[in-house]
């Protein structure tokens, strides 16, 4: 049988360690605390121990969050990170990136179970998340009016910006009773309608102390509600269903305070800047509408005479038809009219009256040629009975006695008939 090339220690430590830190994912690992060291450099080395074996474990420096230095020996834990070889030795250990008390692994795993449930639901999204507002009217806070979150953030929005009101909402931020008091305390700020925009959080503590803001109901009623909210609970490590669901996550209650208001300095300084550019963009503005008048004022004015000139045009024509249409000149022109038709008429009548005389004349000579006055110039004469006025025909028509009238061709005679002779 051949034999196959020898590899070094080293070679064989290192495929080891390949093999093992591929083969195994990161996992929880729980286990006592034993053989604690805490050298120079800040790293922690120990080991995890249960009745019948244990594994080493190295917690470095830079991979330590939260009170690393409370730990000790006999502390029952739950270390999560990787499993590596340490090849000088040759000795597989645990890498830990995280540990906490054994005693939270059942509050974690519910933890994870609500989050990935909700995640799934779709509260974490960032489209259902809603902006704050620029420059709040009011701030509400919703926390333990005796604890030091609600100093804290009082403290900062005093200093940053104190011209703001603030309301609290006192409830409870630990033990049972304080996913109800939380979630009461958010329907009575929404019920008042007096802010917008809401803060709910509380400071640091242990996973037990802050699990109250891992309620399904609180965080169901954060994510319903139509103000923006800021979670802001306990320190910058920790994290809990609250801050997934609000719109805003804090690192802590200062934190969030300083998120939603912004400097009053910041905003003077903006207020003069805009306030020094608005004053330029007036000025330029008035210089610009200066000229844009002097220009329509220079057309305005040639308008107007143009206007006028046209006006004036209009007028002496509009005269002139007047003039025309004057009743003055209808009654001077009806005068001339009346004069002309007064001479015609005169002339007229001149001409009918000389022609009327003329024929007048001649019918006056017919007429007399064979009127009785023209019998009696020849000696004849007219009688006439003087009590009837009637012409006389016959002798017989009278009587002796009776009286008569003659019409002589110059006057009358009036005569008594004496005798009556007839004519056979």
């Amino acid at each position: 049988m051949l034999k196959e090339a020898a590899i070094s220690v080293s070679q064989l430590n290192r495929r080891v360690k390949t093999l093992i830190e591929q083969g195994i994912a990161r996992l929880w690992v729980e286990g006592e605390i034993s053989n604690l060291s805490r050298p120079a450099s800040g790293h922690i080395y120990f080991s995890l121990k249960d009745d019948s074996a244990q594994v080493s474990a190295a917690w470095f420096r830079q991979r330590q969050r939260g009170p690393a230095v409370g730990y000790k020996n006999g502390d029952h834990v739950l270390a999560y990170g990787r499993v590596s070889i340490y090849e000088a030795r040759g000795n597989y250990q645990l890498i830990v990136e995280q540990m906490e008390p054994a005693g939270e692994g059942v509050l974690k795993r519910r933890f994870e179970v609500l989050k990935k449930k909700l995640l799934d639901e779709g509260l974490f999204d960032e489209g259902r998340k809603q902006a704050l507002p620029a420059l709040p009217e009011r701030i509400g806070v919703i926390t333990s009016p005796s604890g030091a979150a609600v100093r804290d953030i009082l403290s900062v929005l005093e200093r940053r910006f104190p011209a703001i009101p603030v309301v609290i909402y006192p409830a409870a931020v630990q033990g049972d009773a304080a996913p109800a008091e939380l979630i009461e305390a958010l329907a009575t700020a929404l019920r008042r309608d007096e802010c917008d925009v809401l803060i709910i959080g509380r400071g640091g503590g242990s996973l037990e102390d802050l699990w109250a803001f891992n309620d399904e109901q609180l965080a169901r009623a954060i994510a319903a509600c139509p103000l923006p909210v800021v979670s802001a609970v306990g320190h910058e490590v920790d994290f809990t269903i609250a801050d997934f669901v609000a719109d805003v996550r804090a690192p802590t209650p200062s934190g969030a305070a300083e998120i939603v208001v912004p400097s009053q300095h910041d905003w003077q300084r903006r207020i003069a800047t805009l306030a020094l550019r608005i004053g330029r963009i007036g000025e330029r503005a008035i210089e610009d509408r200066a000229q844009q008048m002097d220009w329509l004022g220079g057309r305005l004015a040639s308008a107007v005479r143009r206007r006028l000139l046209a006006h004036l045009n209009n007028l002496q024509v509009v005269k002139s038809e007047l003039v025309q249409l004057s009743p003055a000149v209808s009654v001077q022109r009806s005068i001339g009219r009346l004069a002309e038709l007064r001479q015609r008429l005169v002339a007229g009548t001149h001409t009918i009256l000389s022609t009327a005389n003329h024929r007048a004349a001649l019918l006056g000579r017919a007429l007399h040629s064979v009127s009785p006055l023209a019998t009696l110039d020849r000696g004849y004469a007219i009688v006439k009975a003087a009590s009837t006025d009637k012409v006389l025909l016959r002798a017989s028509d009278v009587h002796s006695g009776d009286d008569i009238r003659a019409r002589l061709s110059k006057g009358e005679l009036v005569a008594t008939v004496n005798k009556v002779i007839e004519d056979d």
